[in-house]
This record gives structure tokens, sequence and C-alpha cells, in this order.
């Protein structure tokens, strides 16, 4: 008895050597549309669907193989006598293989301009159900959704069959890729921000040597929809990444975002150890190293403008993991060619389907939220000092407001001339983050002023930042003993802000 294999493919990678196999394999091909064409272009002899239906494609080919001539042949049990005489009753054939993969709905609701009915278009029907109905059937047909698998599948069949072990892999490949095409489409089509169920899918962009430590393992994947980011980003140089490579990376690029003047962030087990904007990016560059030039060692470097040759040259001096940046120079590739363990990502801004969430992983579930997009606004926040701050703190508080909401809580960045010069992250008081911070900035601490993420539940804190030389405070205020804060900024001279908004980074 002939064996038969439908092909029905969007992405045409690969296609002809495929079908050429089969064909030599005594597969009787049958195809659709524009896969039937290609087919019989590259002089391969494959049939219409419609010989298998016996109906033609209608409705502009929104239903061609939404059939028993196809469905039947499909789901039809190999090991269920009445399933096979109800297939020859109606005068149906078994299908063997399906090689489909679905209409390209990512790419075209990604696509600048792409209208709402071009991309409903794009709505894949047809071929999620065969995929589903071979990969339920999988004992009794092969499913095939990915390209690559092209070769091995042909190897295993020129062997004889492939083994149930093969075939279960195929049908949960093929579950992934229509579980995922649904989540995409959901995505799009999602009104409500926190719907009842909420599907999201990855695709594998790597295998990493391991996670955090080497005993974990890992892997990275990439929101298909995301045409920006770690998950679009490319490497241009380096050794492989790893898993702490690609966190410190996104916390890196999520603030070096935050401005619009050319800027630098350095990062460390992701917490800021240095960020600044500059005139240009070396000015930035080498203030943001400044800040903490111990911690910046074997840290990551993300800039929000091309790199150039003079940044390139100053960053080159010192130990780092990554530099990530929208770009890079010719000039500053070719010098730092001479690190090629150095790892260049070029990244730009994030735009994917679900831009308006992030997500966390917890035991049994995981959580999401909205991102923190919160800025200062002198037009919102409340002065509660009796001075009111300078224009140029304003300036300064507005930069360190970015600053902190980029490190761990407990949280306190002193900036100075647009960049910061002292950063306390993670500890479990506000006093000590203060502390850590003060210690840092040394002398560079006069004059400069303090954000932290929440507020100071006792004085202590707005004291040592006082006495360290800090002139100006942004902070959410909203403690019991806020009136305590507020005095020992007034007897100290300072100026001390009110945000209304918090900033914690777990």
């Amino acid at each position: 008895m002939p064996r038969r294999a439908l092909l029905s493919v969007s992405d045409k990678s690969g296609l002809a050597e495929f079908g050429r196999g089969l064909a030599a394999l005594g597969f009787e091909l049958y195809s659709t549309g524009g896969t039937l064409k290609a087919l019989q272009e590259a002089e391969i002899e494959a049939r219409s669907v419609s010989d298998l239906t016996g109906f033609p494609e209608i409705m502009d080919g929104r239903v061609k193989t939404l059939h028993p001539g196809v469905h039947g042949g499909l789901l039809a049990r190999r090991d269920k006598p009445e399933h096979l005489a109800a297939l020859e009753e109606h005068g149906l054939k078994t299908i063997d293989l399906l090689c489909v993969n679905l209409y390209p709905f990512v790419a075209t609701a990604t696509r600048e301009g792409a209208g709402f009915d071009e991309v409903l278009e794009n709505i894949d029907i047809g071929g999620p159900a065969m995929i589903r109905a071979a990969a339920k059937n999988h004992a009794g047909v092969v499913v095939v959704v990915r390209p690559e698998r092209y070769p091995e599948v042909l190897e295993e069949l020129q062997r004889g069959d492939l083994d149930a072990d093969f075939r279960r892999e195929l049908a949960a490949e093929a579950y992934a890729h229509t579980g995922a095409y649904d989540a995409h489409v959901a995505g799009w089509l999602r009104v409500d921000r926190f719907p009842p169920e909420l599907p999201f899918a990855g695709r594998l962009a790597q295998p990493l040597r391991y996670g955090e430590n080497p005993h974990q393992e890992a892997a990275f994947y990439r929101l298909p929809s995301a045409t920006g980011g770690l998950g679009g980003a490319r490497q241009l140089q380096g050794a492989e990444l790893s898993y702490n490579n690609i966190q410190d990376a996104a916390a890196a690029f999520e603030l070096a975002g935050e401005f619009q003047h050319p800027a630098a962030a350095i990062i460390k087990h992701t917490n800021p150890c240095g960020c600044a904007i500059g005139a240009d990016l070396a000015d930035a560059f080498q203030r943001a190293f400044e800040c903490d030039t111990v911690s910046a060692y074997g840290g990551v470097v993300a800039l929000n403008r091309p790199l150039d040759a003079d940044t390139a040259e100053r960053v080159a001096k010192i130990f780092v993991e990554v530099i990530i940046a929208p770009g890079f120079r010719p000039e500053a590739l070719e010098l730092l060619s001479a690190k090629p363990k150095l790892r260049l990502l070029e990244a730009h801004p994030a735009h994917a389907l679900w831009d308006d969430v992030e997500f966390r992983s917890v035991p049994g579930g995981f959580l999401v939220q909205t991102p923190d997009r919160g800025r200062l606004d002198p037009d919102v926040a409340q002065v509660v000092s009796a001075r009111r701050p300078t224009e140029a703190e304003w300036e300064q508080l507005a930069f360190a407001w970015k600053v902190v909401k980029h490190v761990k809580s407990n949280a306190i960045v002193l900036a100075k001339d647009s960049a910061s010069v002292g950063v306390g992250a993670g500890q479990m008081s506000r006093v000590e983050s203060v502390a850590l911070a003060v210690t840092r900035a040394g002398d560079r601490a006069k004059g400069s002023v303090l954000a932290s993420d929440a507020y100071f539940p006792f004085a202590d804190g707005v004291e040592k930042a006082l006495t360290a030389g800090v002139t100006a405070f942004a902070q959410p205020g909203g403690s019991v003993r806020d009136k305590e804060s507020i005095a020992a900024a007034d007897d100290a001279g300072a100026a001390m802000v009110f945000t209304g908004v918090r900033h914690f980074r777990h």
C-alpha cells in the first residue's frame, strides 16, 4: 500500500529537498496552494489536496483542508479495523506523514503598517487543525513542523521507520508549535491585561552551559514577537553568553534605555554600580565608571548610542564581560577585536506583543505586572521641606530617580552632575543602604542629591546622608515618622520631595 505525505508550509526552507527525499522513498505527495507550486517548480511530482478531498479550495483558500478527506486520513487509527473500514467505505485514504508550518502571523502582526484585516487573515485555521490531528495520532502519522527536522526524519525513514520515542518527540513539538501560535494570536487580540487565562510562548534562542550556578541547567528563550531587546539581540563577538550574562545585560539595557542623552550603565549582579549621561558616550561611560571602579570589574556595560572608537578605547582598559549597544562603529569593532572573548551584543528597543506586562516565575505559578515606567514629575511631586529644590537639584533628582528604580531594594542612589556617585543596594535596612552609598561616594557625596526607592522609616538614613553633604532628597513618603525626616532636612537647609510613588525592585 503506498504511503502518502501531505505538505503545506509557510516556511519553504528545505522543502524541495524534503519533498524530493520523500518521493524517492515512494511517498505520494499531496499539497496546497503555494507549497504545491513550489514543489512543482522544483520538478517534484505532487498532487493537489483536492485529490484527497474531492472538493476545491474555496473562500480565497480559507477552506481547503477542513474536510474528512484530510482529517479522516490523519485520525484513523491503524490498529482499529473499524477505522480503516470507515475510510474504505467513504473512499478516503490514510495520510502517513504531515509536514505543516503555519501562516506568518507574528511577522505580520509585528510589521510596521500592517492593518487589522491583514493580520486577521494571517491567523491559520486549517494548519493547526491538521497538526493537532496528526500529533494525536502520532503512532500512525509522522508530524513535522520544523524544517530543521527534515534531514533527521528522512534519515530515519531511509532506515525503515521512526521509532515510538521519536514520533512522540515530534508530536510534542507539534503541540508546542500550535500552542505557541495560539498564544501569539491571543496576545494580539487581548483587551484585558490580566485575562482569566494568560498564554504566552517562547522560542528557544540558545541552550546555555548552565544556570546561575554550574550545577543548574538552563536555556534562553525569546519572544518570537520581539523585534528588539535581549530576545532580538545579535552577538557580534565573544564567548558564549551565560545565564548571568543575559540577566546582567538585560538590567543594563533597561537602565541605559531610560535616557535621551548619551548614557552609559555598568551592571554587576543585576545592580548598577555606575550610571551617567554625558556630552558624548565616552564622557558618559567615564563618569559611570568612576562611580565604583572596583565593582565595575567583570561587569556589563550598556550604552544607548552606537559604540564609537573613543568610548571603546576607554571600556577596553578594564575587564568587562559584555558590552550591549544599539550598534558598533567599524573602528570600535576593530579595536575590541583584540579582546576576542569580550561579548558584544547589538540590541535595539524591544517591541513585542507582551510589552505591557512582565513575568516572574514562582513555585507553582508566575507573577505578572505592568512595567515600572514611573518618572519624577515636578508638577506632581510634593515639596515637603521649607526649601524648594533648585532647578539644578530638580534635574539631578530626576536623574537619580530613574537610576534608583533599577537598584534592588532597599535602594539608595546619590547623584551629582548627572552621574551616580554612590549606590546602596539590597540591604535589609535602609540606613545600611545609605551607609553603603555614602561610603562609595566619599567626598563626591558633598553637593549630591539622594533618591530612595521607598520611604525612610526613621530619620537616621536622612541624617547620615546630610552629614555626608547631600543637599536634596527624593523619596515616596508615607512613613509614620515622615515629620522627623522632614525636620532633619529643614535643620540642615536641605530640600526634600515626596514623589508619592515607590520603586521597589526585588
